[in-house]
């Protein structure tokens, strides 16, 4: 490891080594040591910054979300008709909602520990509400819930599947979801 001593960036460093940890090793193979060394920072750093493990993990799981709310939202830019949501909600299903495989790996990992963690769920429901934010500027509310959780589960399925759903598929399903003109 490399000596910083100034070294305004740690922080932040530390906090996206976490969310590359937590993506190859999942929650459960997480360890602050792993973090330390993918930051390329002394252990001390981490118990100096945060308030242990979780709260590490919590704010990778947070910036996280955040970031991939920020790809969802430029995906509808421009979108002014229905036949212009109904492509651009299928081009984010097609694409895997502009996410990697990391990120979903990430995005699964957060869901999971949110079960277990109810105060992982803040972050959820925080990522939930932005996503359905974005598509109550087309949607009324109830359809808006209904779409974004079709979203997360088409490329759930898109993304564990041995034989995915075609683009075809997604677009008629999407089609339907969203419903007469809104």
């Amino acid at each position: 490891m490399s000596t910083r001593r100034h070294d305004p960036d740690r922080k932040d460093r530390i906090v996206d080594a976490a969310i590359g940890v937590i993506a190859e090793h999942g929650v459960a193979g997480t360890t602050h040591r792993l973090i330390a060394a993918a930051a390329d920072v002394p252990l001390g750093s981490l118990t100096y910054h945060f308030n242990g493990l979780e709260d590490l993990r919590a704010q990778a799981f947070r910036r996280h979300a955040e970031r991939m709310s920020v790809i969802y939202e430029a995906h509808f830019r421009g979108v002014e008709t229905r036949e212009q949501l109904v492509e651009a909600v299928t081009d984010l299903i097609d694409g895997d909602a502009g996410a990697s495989g990391p990120d979903w790996a990430i995005a699964y990992e957060l869901y999971l520990a949110a079960l277990r963690e109810p105060a992982l769920r803040e972050i959820t429901e925080t990522w939930m509400r932005t996503s359905r934010a974005v598509l109550e500027r087309y949607l009324d509310p109830t359809t808006a819930r209904g779409v974004d959780a079709l979203i997360e589960g088409l490329v759930m399925h898109k993304t564990l599947s041995t034989s995915p759903v075609s683009r075809q598929d997604i677009r008629a399903i999407v089609d339907r979801a969203i419903g007469p003109t809104p």
